[in-house]
């Protein structure tokens, strides 16, 4: 039988796209390992596991929390992420994220581009700090979103601090990146399946010549795309927990308490005014502290 028409005998009220979103969010487990598809195949006898995540709030609510802006306008708001914010509400962060915050600093956004991720169109992980744009009004929604979805007239670059020193200086990696085939919260380098990821990185030697200081330059937005690119080069971030080094991590003085990824710089054309705009976070203290 297959595991979706297993799942789906437990829990007749659940629609086949919800069975599938549960499987993807890896909330399924069969004889204790992480389901893979919805088309695997079970046994009467395997034990099958479904973990039910708790509802995500319709809507957002706005909460005073301090953000560094760095830009605002009556379109758009660019703001210098701290490192440990998410960036809108999901299962387990229902508040304290980025919209929450962002609401209470411009109450009519409510509108913007959907009620569960008004003014969102691109996102950084929990623990990577920097640069994230957000539209304020209609028009930017739409053009923000056709530039980031293209990739052609936005330019983000990324700092890493990473384990190891790369064999070259610098170097361009083009490969496809989907959801890893055993663990599907993790992202992999795959031969199929995949979307296109492209990373243009430059090395810089550090005092300690057990690190190197990355500049990423990204042409692509995929999932976790920068930490699964500098693990394939074998300088994996410091401080991933997913895709790094745990015992090199141990051997640094501070150890990393998040991973050393920064959205350091992003240039982009306003997305009503065509004007460009280029914009620098400053790096964060818990970083500088490696270079």
């Amino acid at each position: 039988m297959r595991l979706d028409k297993a799942i789906l005998a437990i829990h007749p009220d659940f629609s086949r796209s919800r069975i599938e979103g549960l499987i993807k969010a890896g909330f399924v487990s069969v004889n204790g390992a992480e389901a893979v598809k919805a088309g695997m195949k079970v046994a009467e006898t395997d034990e099958i596991e479904v973990e039910i995540p708790p509802p995500v709030p319709a809507v957002p609510e706005p909460e005073d929390i301090p953000l560094d802006i760095v830009y605002e306008d009556d379109d758009l708001v660019v703001v210098d992420k701290a490192p440990g914010m998410v960036v809108h509400p999901a299962p387990g962060h229902f508040t304290g994220t980025l919209v929450n915050a962002i609401l209470h600093h411009c109450p009519a956004l409510k509108g913007i581009g959907g009620v569960a991720r008004p003014g969102i169109v691109h996102r950084l992980d929990q623990y990577t700090s920097g640069l994230i744009v957000i539209a304020k009004s209609d028009p930017a929604m739409e053009g923000l979103t056709k530039a980031f979805a293209g990739h052609k007239s936005v330019e983000k670059t990324y700092l890493a601090v990473c384990h190891g020193r790369p064999r070259l200086n610098a170097g361009r990696i083009e490969n496809l990146i989907g959801r890893h085939p055993v663990d599907r919260k993790r992202m992999a380098i795959v031969e199929k399946n995949g979307k296109v990821a492209i990373t243009n990185w430059q090395a810089r030697p550090l005092a300690d010549d057990r690190l190197s200081l990355m500049e990423c330059r990204i042409e692509t937005g995929r999932t976790h795309q920068i930490r699964v690119h500098m693990a394939s080069l074998g300088c994996p971030v410091i401080g991933d927990q997913v895709y790094g080094k745990t015992a090199l991590d141990k051997r640094l003085v501070p150890v990393p308490e998040r991973q050393m990824l920064h959205a350091w710089k992003l240039k982009l054309f306003h997305p009503v005014k065509g004007v460009p705009m280029d914009f620098t976070a400053p790096v964060p203290d818990d970083m500088k502290v490696y270079l």
